[in-house]
């Protein structure tokens, strides 16, 4: 049953479960200067305080306005009664995935339940359970802390980083690395995800300026390299893509080889053994033509027709991206 309550009473240890908006907070402001808030906030009663779970930026534009006292409606009278009739009706409350996977991940430490105990108790299935819990199990505090803090775009997260560390491997050091390098430079998310195809597939130069804070400098450069490789002949968009895909591998390899406790087999280790003796046999002269192959590419720019990245073992400075 709604109430009023006073704001100083609400307990906000909460707030850090749901992510900030600054645009659509400014305009809620507006409309509770005018019209007052017309929708309670929620939460848990214990004792003498209300534990906050729903409502933040209205609670933050009411305490901007002077208000005293706000609606207010209980969800119940333990914390995890309340995460769970919240997250029932999250749908209608526009939680998005990351704020149900942060609820779903204190429900499990404050009643000790299973994630098929979860599902039941939120009439889902155990995966969309186990997907969200998954995504607090990659995700760093300090990402986290940028993502919910609205510093960095969740859609750019959730589809364009996610990605890196699920299909090639990245390590979540990676990535936290390169949220906190691009984070509150207020970029757009198709420039997020061409930096982040140059942090993580280009050269330890791109990376550095990025880390420094030139993100500004590293954008302009590769705007001078076009995405659409038409202008290649046959010969050269076959070499690209050979080029794309010995990267990719070369990540994989690295990624699972460094998992040796799933590495056991007789079987498998003969067999590595072999192939990794015949790659070990070609590294001189394979690097030595993609040396070549880089040095040329750097000295005629205006002949490049695409320029995918990669981690080369050694560069010649003229040929890297310009240093900030």
């Amino acid at each position: 049953m709604g109430r009023e309550v006073e704001l100083a009473m609400l307990d906000l240890r909460y707030e850090s479960y749901r992510m900030k908006n600054a645009a659509l907070e400014v305009r809620l402001l507006t409309s509770i200067a005018q019209r007052g808030i017309e929708e309670p906030l929620e939460g848990v009663d214990q004792e003498s305080r209300s534990i906050l779970l729903n409502g933040f930026k209205r609670y933050r534009c009411a305490a901007k306005l002077g208000l005293g006292m706000v609606p207010y409606s209980c969800l119940g009278e333990e914390e995890a009664v309340g995460i769970v009739n919240l997250l029932r009706v999250s749908n209608t409350k526009s939680l998005s995935i990351l704020e149900q996977a942060a609820f779903i991940d204190q429900l499990r430490k404050l009643a000790s339940i299973s994630v098929a105990e979860i599902a039941e108790q939120l009439s889902r299935s155990k995966s969309w359970v186990s997907m969200r819990l998954g995504l607090m199990t990659e995700m760093s505090l300090r990402v986290r802390e940028h993502i919910f803090r609205g510093d960095f775009p969740v859609y750019a997260y959730m589809y364009t980083l996610r990605q890196f560390m699920r299909m090639n491997g990245v390590p979540k050091q990676d990535i936290e690395d390169f949220v906190v390098a691009v984070s509150g430079n207020k970029l757009s998310i198709r420039e997020i995800e061409h930096l982040a195809q140059g942090y993580f597939r280009g050269p330890e130069s791109f990376r550095e300026a990025l880390r420094q804070g030139h993100s500004g400098r590293v954008l302009d450069w590769m705007r001078q390299v076009p995405e659409d490789p038409n202008g290649c002949n046959e010969f050269e968009r076959v070499l690209l893509r050979d080029l794309e895909i010995t990267q990719k591998y070369m990540q994989r390899v690295m990624g699972k080889s460094q998992q040796e406790r799933r590495l056991k087999n007789p079987a498998f280790h003969a067999q590595a053994h072999l192939l990794s003796a015949g790659i070990l046999s070609r590294q001189r002269a394979f690097f030595d033509s993609l040396r070549k192959l880089h040095d040329r590419s750097g000295q005629a720019p205006s002949r490049v027709c695409a320029a995918p990245g990669g981690d080369e073992p050694a560069r010649d400075s003229s040929s890297s991206p310009p240093q900030p």
